[in-house]
């Protein structure tokens, strides 16, 4: 019985000691990137809408979203949408700022390079 105070009173102090780290003036990174990120969007100057076929969806939780995740993080991007039934993309995006070619490499760059491909690019103004 004398070792299992002892024992207790560490264990306490142990857990006091790891658990009191001060985390109050330290800034959530996730929250202000979303903060940024939500406010950046701004008005297109030239919107247009590139409509893209993509060959080498396997699903669309893993594939489409990836792809229209990435379409989404890029600058002058308004909206992306991504129809894994139709192969299809939809960009709506500031030509100010962007390509269609831009658009396209960004969709063959996910993944691992190789496993998708985009085709017959139609852009609207």
């Amino acid at each position: 019985m004398n070792f299992v105070k002892p024992i207790i009173t560490m264990t306490l102090c142990s857990l006091l000691f790891m658990s009191c780290k001060e985390t109050g003036n330290e800034p959530n990174l996730s929250e202000s990137t979303n903060a940024v990120s939500s406010t950046e969007k701004k008005v297109a100057q030239k919107p247009e809408t590139a409509t893209l076929k993509i060959d080498g969806m396997t699903c669309s939780m893993g594939c489409a979203k990836t792809i229209e995740r990435k379409l989404t993080e890029m600058e002058g991007v308004q909206e992306a949408k991504v129809d894994f039934d139709k192969k299809e993309a939809t960009v709506s995006f500031d030509a100010a700022v962007l390509s269609p070619e831009k658009i396209s490499e960004t969709v063959e760059s996910t993944a691992d390079g190789k496993t998708y491909k985009v085709s017959d690019v139609k852009i609207k103004a």
